[in-house]
Parts: C-alpha cells; sequence; structure tokens
C-alpha cells in the first residue's frame, strides 16, 4: 500500500506539472504532500509493527492509517479530474508523462461522451434539476482504473518497477 501510495503521489506530481490552472495545480500539489506524508507514515507504522509483532494498539494503528491513505488517495483523484478537466499542456517527451497524459485524456474523452448522451436523453425535471433515479454516475479516473485490463493500462510506471508492473497494476 505505502508504495502504491507513492505512485498516486507521482502521478499528481505529473499531472500539476502540466495543469494548466494554477488553482487547480496547487489543490493536486496540496493533495499530493499530504499523501506523500500519510504514505510515509503508514511505510513507518508497519515497520514497527513488523517488529514489535502482534498487539491490538498497533493494529488498530495500522488500519487507521490505511483509512488515511485511502481517503488521500481519494482526495488525489478529485483533484487530478479538476485538473483534466479544466486542461493539461503538452507533455514533454518524456514517456512516463506520454503515459499519464494518454490515460487523462481517454477519461476526459469518456466524461465528454457520457455528458453528451446525459444531454441528449435529458433526465431533467420541469424545473431543469438533474432527476437522480436511473441517472448514470459520471465516469471517474477510479472507474477507468477498474475497467481496464492491467495490460492496457497507459498509466505511469512506478518509480523502482518491478519488471513488467505499471502503477496501477497493483490495487489500491
Amino acid at each position: 500500500m505505502v508504495s502504491d501510495g507513492q505512485v498516486v503521489v507521482k502521478f499528481g506530481n505529473i499531472l500539476a506539472k502540466h495543469c494548466l490552472d494554477r488553482r487547480c495545480s496547487m489543490e493536486l500539489l496540496r493533495a499530493t504532500e499530504h499523501t506523500q506524508s500519510i504514505s510515509s507514515q503508514l511505510g513507518i507504522v508497519a515497520r514497527v509493527k513488523a517488529v514489535t509483532g502482534e498487539s491490538r494498539a498497533s493494529s488498530e494503528l495500522l488500519l487507521s492509517n490505511v483509512q488515511n491513505l485511502i481517503e488521500a488517495v481519494q482526495h488525489v483523484l478529485r483533484a487530478a479530474e479538476a485538473a483534466c478537466v479544466k486542461g493539461l499542456g503538452q507533455p514533454p517527451a518524456d514517456p512516463e508523462e506520454e503515459e499519464v497524459a494518454a490515460f487523462c485524456q481517454q477519461w476526459r474523452k469518456n466524461l465528454t461522451q457520457h455528458r453528451a448522451k446525459e444531454a441528449l436523453h435529458s433526465d431533467r425535471d420541469e424545473l431543469g434539476l438533474r432527476k437522480t433515479r436511473g441517472a448514470k454516475a459520471e465516469p471517474t479516473l477510479m472507474s477507468l482504473m477498474q475497467e481496464q485490463p492491467p495490460q492496457s493500462r497507459n498509466i505511469p510506471k512506478h518509480p523502482n518497477p518491478r519488471k513488467g508492473h505499471t502503477i496501477m497494476d497493483r490495487h489500491l
């Protein structure tokens, strides 16, 4: 989980670097810094637990840190979605950054198609408010990651990848 947290941090940092909107970029950087901190804390707690063995307090602390990391990763992904919607500049020729950009472009394309379908088949009431019954949720970055088979995901490799593993091959 710690290494997966670091991968999400790298993903967020790449997006923040290329985001055209300064506010979105700053929010994404804050979210990645928070995730980095929690991921590091989790690593420390896991190492201490490994040395001290089983205790209820250490298990609860470990579980709490895992839950905090999951929430922090979700925050990074929501900030990444906002950055993608605002727009990304052209990434340099770095293959890892190109993979991130391609992944985000695919998500944005899916979102645009979803919104176009929603506009054609309006689920709005007489006041123009969206009806909640039967409405499909908009695609998220997380849902796109879960839909793609591991071998076809366009996401950057882990900073210290094990041979053949990419950023999202592991489950968060």
